[in-house]
């Protein structure tokens, strides 16, 4: 079968691999439509430390070294169930979608049932088992969670990185009515503007440098858009006159730089939340002084822990509305380099989310 596979910087190749058959507690799944992630695009430019082997040292929890095949954003159909898989939950031909997060289920975080805290943790599609930039891939039951009728596979296929939204939403243990800040309108953001907005949320505010992702973001949810590098812009002023002074309930930095964390402490509210939500490339300096004189609840989130389920009855509950609209491309497994990561490196204020399916002829758009 055709694979995806990265052997490191700059290094993605399409080749024939195995295809995989379903062992004991796996099931064989046909995959639909995956997502190019933001740490693919990290990936292209440097291999991710941990998350990802090199070609002479294995990932810990896998064992794998380079090339591994990539995509851990995925949905497809059941093909085949191995041994020891409850088929009344994951049936041939049953729609699903994959948690790819993977744990050694054995040190101290896993055993505390914090298995996304996991020294050694990683996902499929980045430190191996198959992953989803592929025809076929093999999943544990237990990472494999069924899509209802209503949910395509192409919205499928935005459930892991809207898990990360709903994850850091829970985190911040925002309720109905709050006012909420957003940093960063990229693709995290965006979904947490959305995940915010089923939640309740009375107002969202959200700081995004560039003009395309200020008009898209309004449309899916914010209240209001500002311009952070905008001449004589001041956006903390603007969310404290529009929460009536107090500042944000809650604060969501996906963008992880120190303009942002600053502009975070100083827009939250006393005894606000401030979440971190992005993947910081440096260490910032923390100003102290607010988060002590605020009283400021200071908190981040690392992906995403068994929440998938929870989030798939929301989405199938109508909580979220034009999840199929942050798609901006679809494409096949050949273009995934040219079309799907420089595209998104080169062109990012144009995509939101690029999926790729093995069904998608080379050098084609699929409208659907």
């Amino acid at each position: 079968m055709r694979a995806v596979r990265y052997y490191g910087p700059g290094d993605v190749r399409v080749d024939e691999v195995p295809e995989p058959s379903a062992s004991e507690g796996h099931v064989k799944v046909k995959v639909a439509w995956t997502g190019i992630c933001g740490s693919d695009l990290h990936s292209w430019h440097e291999v991710i430390p941990g998350l990802s082997p090199t070609s002479t040292t294995p990932q810990p929890v896998t064992q794998e070294v380079l090339p591994v095949t990539m995509g851990h954003e995925f949905s497809g159909t059941i093909v085949e169930v191995g041994p020891g898989v409850d088929t009344s939950r994951l049936a041939v031909g049953t729609k699903v979608a994959i948690e790819p997060l993977l744990s050694c289920m054995k040190c101290v975080f896993c055993q505390a049932g914090t298995r996304n805290l996991c020294r050694n943790a990683t996902f499929i599609g980045i430190g191996g088992r198959g992953g989803g930039l592929a025809e076929y891939v093999a999943v544990e039951q237990k990472l494999v969670h069924p899509l209802p009728s209503n949910i395509p596979l192409d919205v499928g296929a935005l459930i892991e990185p809207l898990a990360v939204a709903w994850h850091a939403a829970k985190a911040s243990k925002m309720k109905a009515g709050d006012k909420v800040f957003v940093l960063g309108a990229g693709p995290i953001g965006l979904l947490t503007v959305k995940v915010a907005r089923a939640f309740g949320a009375s107002w969202i505010g959200v700081s995004e440098p560039a003009a395309r992702r200020r008009e898209l973001v309004q449309r899916h949810g914010a209240t209001i858009a500002y311009d952070p590098i905008a001449p004589g812009a001041d956006v903390v002023a603007g969310v404290t006159k529009a929460t009536g002074g107090w500042g944000a309930d809650v604060v969501f930095d996906c963008a992880g730089s120190q303009r942002t964390l600053d502009t975070a402490f100083q827009a939250v509210k006393p005894r606000g939340c401030i979440v971190n939500v992005a993947v910081w490339d440096a260490r910032p300096t923390l100003d102290i002084g607010s988060l002590t004189y605020k009283e400021i609840n200071l908190t981040s989130v690392l992906a995403y822990d068994r929440e998938h389920p929870e989030l798939i009855q929301a989405v199938a509950e109508g909580k979220f509305e034009g999840l199929d609209t942050l798609i901006t491309r679809r494409i096949g497994l050949e273009d995934v380099v040219d079309k799907g990561i420089k595209a998104l490196i080169n062109e990012k204020d144009e995509h939101v989310k690029i999926l790729v399916s093995p069904d998608v002829k080379p050098g084609s758009f699929a409208s659907k």
